[in-house]
């Protein structure tokens, strides 16, 4: 049986302000150093992309265009099914080649819409959102394509759909994974432009209050957004440095104390969480009428001449943003997303998504060829998981194939943070195997 003891009614004052403090996790080396030093950049347009129609958590949006059609930035490429799905956005003018298979970071082939671009920068734009109604507004958001872009993709629209049922909106700030700063930059530059699209994100959920949760290893950003918040309608909150604070249970417990029952989503506990750079998509979809076809990414590592932020245009291949930031294509890993949770990289005719934060090229002293040993029972990745599991018994199980007893184990509350193959001294790939169950417990409906 799985025990889900993974918060403690633990409170600390910092300047007026109570810290609610989650047990477990880890703290791994920030390494944000490296990019959040300059300013935001912007990586020039590519000749060609391809826009994924999958880009969200749903069904894959549907084709509005065809081979021979000439699209224009801002252009509507593909709109959402039926159902949870979301809208897609030509990034740049040109010609449409055709509606292709190109390679994922999954490694399969999934449908993209392949424009080439004729570098006219010829735009359309919706104009800004003078009614600011609840329902004006979250049609806006549905419109403009905006998903959850802190990495999930959940469509923002059906998230802040919640009216009568959260009071508090939870901005996630937190960031803490290692190398990662777009959302740090985002906090910093375009701060003003934050608020105004928390605070347009707070009229289309019907949320009363809202608090930004920020990693205390980013003081500037906390001073700077504090600076600017008089009125008490939106608060920030301080949290402590720990990986994976910006997990969801665990931000919703450091901002508001609240707990997030078991098998429950953060509405049943009167909250809605979005991420900093989907409030700056809300803000430019209403305000300046952009619908969500670029983001801010991060290129770090090591093994990268110009490490930073930088503004990214939706489907440009990787390889265009390692050509422009000087990243080591022989380096000894690239990863897309962070080093805890994201994926290694087997291919830089990869595209970037709507969901693409980071791009890492490490070399050698920042990543390690793990060879996997025999459990030693220590009992550490227990220690280490936020969510109060044991990864062991989850992977015995999973290569016992009793998945009945994987999913009594509580495989299916794993929330992918890594922590346990992080402080495995076996080198186990623990974390894998316990999405593996997950995966298999759910498609088997268990």
């Amino acid at each position: 049986m799985a025990v889900f003891c993974f918060f403690r009614q633990m409170f600390k004052m910092k300047g007026g302000i109570s810290l609610a403090i989650f047990t477990k996790g880890v703290h791994p080396r920030g390494c944000k150093e490296l990019s959040n030093r300059q300013p935001i950049g912007v990586c020039p347009d590519p000749d060609d992309v391809w826009l994924s129609l999958s880009q969200h958590i749903g069904a894959p949006a549907e084709p509005v265009v065809q081979a021979g059609d000439r699209v224009l930035r801002g252009q509507l490429v593909a709109k959402k099914a039926t159902g949870l799905s979301a809208n897609i956005y030509a990034p740049i003018a040109g010609t449409v080649r055709g509606i292709v298979g190109h390679i994922t970071i999954s490694g399969k082939k999934r449908e993209h819409i392949w424009i080439e671009n004729d570098h006219s920068d010829e735009s359309i734009s919706a104009q800004p959102l003078e009614e600011r109604t609840p329902q004006a507004v979250l049609s806006r958001i549905e419109e403009a394509g905006i998903v959850g872009m802190g990495g999930a993709g959940f469509p923002t629209a059906a998230k802040l759909n919640v009216r009568g049922k959260a009071d508090i909106l939870v901005v996630n700030g937190a960031e803490c994974e290692p190398y990662i700063t777009c959302d740090e930059s985002i906090l910093l530059s375009y701060t003003e432009e934050l608020i105004e699209g928390i605070r347009l994100a707070m009229i289309a959920s019907g949320a009363t209050r809202a608090v930004v949760g920020i990693e205390k290893n980013k003081p500037k950003a906390i001073r700077k957004l504090s600076d600017l918040l008089a009125d008490g309608e939106i608060a920030v909150h301080p949290l402590q440095t720990r990986y994976p604070q910006g997990a969801e249970k665990q931000l919703i417990f450091g901002c508001t104390g609240r707990v997030v029952p078991e098998g429950k989503l953060p509405v049943d506990a009167g909250v809605v969480v979005i991420n900093v750079h989907t409030a700056l998509s809300v803000y430019r979809a209403i305000v300046l009428g952009v619908p969500c076809y670029e983001r801010i990414m991060t290129v770090s590592g090591k093994a990268v001449e110009r490490p930073g932020n930088y503004w990214v245009k939706n489907g440009t291949p990787l390889r265009e943003v390692a050509n422009f930031c000087g990243g080591r294509e022989d380096c000894a890993r690239i990863v897309s997303g962070g080093p805890m949770m994201g994926e290694a990289v087997f291919s830089l005719k990869i595209c970037t998504s709507k969901t693409t934060s980071s791009l890492l090229f490490l070399d050698a002293s920042e990543s390690e060829s793990k060879v996997a040993g025999p459990c030693i029972g220590c009992g550490r990745c227990v220690q280490a998981c936020p969510m109060g599991l044991s990864p062991t018994f989850i992977e015995e199980a999973l290569f016992a194939k009793k998945y009945e007893e994987a999913k009594r184990y509580g495989a299916p509350a794993c929330i992918s943070c890594g922590c346990c193959s992080y402080v495995c001294p076996a080198k186990r790939f623990l974390a894998q195997s316990v999405k593996l169950a997950k995966k298999i417990i759910r498609e088997r409906n268990l």
